[in-house]
């Protein structure tokens, strides 16, 4: 019997199938565009190698970026490797010159990582891929934990984290994999990379985990990266938790403008993760513990009367039995000159003039007057709210209308001359309000 030859497949690369079970769970196709973080670091570029083997899989567009952040005596010798390296794949290739404040009160790592991270924000791609692995995971873990950090921080990074309006995403396409892997590979492929003399300095503290702490966990604790990087995805789990359970507290409060009574009908644990929340809602830092406790014990001191507690860059506010947490908006209210335009902008935000008949500002008023603009209150301001009745001053309108102390001075104000036409929130003046029939302006402040 003649004997049979079996062809056997070559296994396939564990970092391939680890990437694109990243790049299988953000969906990424061919309409996709994925921009490589590259330093020049090994990590980096294994992933750029990865990620151009796998493109004709996926069908994505591949390009990279470089941050030359000007720290380093070599940091012009890495931007120029990465560009040799990307013109040798043909792939598209930027770099960014940052600043760092070397002064910044966070420390020079921070800094760095902000200049880092606001520059690669404004990459042209629907996902920035970064190198960051195993490894980096367990240390990101502790250092946090370090660091006082609760569950949301424990939970460390993420495999697909959905970008911000006008951001990319970020993927992390070997987060599950050990560094260790990583460089055999880059080894085994015959790369060429770089290496930052910054990442042994024992000086700075992630370095200090890397090189001192992780060293000595491993060995009274084997394989203690791959469990920190599992207690990660634990945290994760926990975290989503908390966030169904602040959804539902949400609800039965009443929305954003929460009802102070069931408010406080919360015990400490889920009032603290409710306003944590809705800070993180707002696209702010959560406020640290301390500062959260003091913002409890004010709201429950307060027994619903007016208050507002600044939170970091939010403010905890209460007024007529409602709470709410709202950003704290300290752009400048410069008078805006209006002369037909549709719409003005108002420190955040803008006011939409809308052209109707019958109601707001009669147009006749607003074409006959010398000049119309869009102008913060002022002292003395007053508005007649309707026909027959008195000019009334604004305090006394707001407090009828209920506009919180905190908000009167941002509301913008259509004036022509000394007179207010129109007050945001308190409506158009009735000694100014068209007639039925005739064209009128309607304003609408948006926030």
């Amino acid at each position: 019997m003649a004997g049979s030859r079996i062809r056997t497949q070559p296994d396939p690369c564990p970092l391939a199938l680890a990437a694109g079970e990243v790049l299988s769970e953000a969906g990424i196709g061919p309409a996709s565009r994925v921009c490589v973080a590259l330093s020049g670091g090994v990590d980096s570029v294994v992933l750029l190698h990865l990620l151009l083997q796998m493109r004709s899989e996926f069908g994505y567009s591949l390009s990279a970026a470089h941050v030359h952040h000007g720290l380093s005596p070599h940091a012009d010798q890495w931007r120029a490797f990465c560009e040799r390296l990307c013109a040798a794949l043909a792939l598209p290739f930027e770099a960014f010159m940052v600043e760092i404040d070397r002064d910044d009160p966070a420390g020079l790592e921070a800094a760095a990582r902000h200049a880092r991270q606001a520059a690669l924000n404004t990459v042209a791609a629907d996902w920035l891929a970064l190198g960051h692995h195993r490894d980096d995971q367990a240390e990101t873990v502790l250092f946090r934990l370090l660091r006082g950090a609760g569950v949301r921080g424990a939970a460390a990074m993420k495999r697909v984290d959905a970008g911000k309006e006008g951001a990319p995403g970020r993927i992390r396409p070997l987060l599950g994999v050990a560094r260790a892997d990583i460089v055999a590979f880059a080894r085994a492929s015959g790369l060429s990379w770089v290496d930052d003399e910054s990442n042994a300095d024992p000086g700075f503290s992630r370095n200090f985990l890397r090189h001192r702490i992780m060293p000595a966990i491993g060995e009274a604790f084997p394989g203690a990266a791959a469990t920190l990087a599992r207690a990660a995805d634990n945290f994760r789990e926990a975290d989503a938790l908390l966030d169904a359970l602040a959804d539902i507290d949400r609800a039965h409060c009443g929305g954003d403008a929460l009802d102070y009574e069931a408010l406080m009908g919360l015990d400490d644990a889920r009032l603290a993760n409710l306003l944590r929340n809705m800070a993180m809602r707002l696209d702010v830092r959560p406020p640290s513990r301390v500062r959260l406790v003091e913002v409890m014990r004010q709201l429950r001191e307060s027994g619903g009367r007016p208050l507002s507690v600044s939170v970091g860059e939010v403010a905890c506010r209460v007024y007529r039995g409602r709470v709410r947490l709202e950003r704290i908006d300290i752009t400048d209210l410069a008078p805006a000159r209006w002369s037909g335009e549709t719409r003005l902008p108002w420190g955040s935000g803008s006011v939409r003039f809308d052209r109707v008949t019958g109601a707001g500002i009669g147009l006749t008023v607003l074409e006959t007057a010398a000049a119309v603009e869009l102008v913060a209150p002022w002292a003395g301001l007053a508005l007649r709210p309707a026909s027959g009745r008195p000019r009334q001053r604004f305090k006394k309108l707001c407090q009828a209308h209920g506009i919180p102390s905190w908000l009167r001075t941002r509301l913008p104000v259509l004036r022509a001359g000394e007179r207010a036409l129109w007050i945001a929130e308190l409506g158009v003046s009735a000694d100014h309000r068209c007639q039925p029939g005739e064209p009128g302006i309607v304003p609408v402040w948006e926030t």
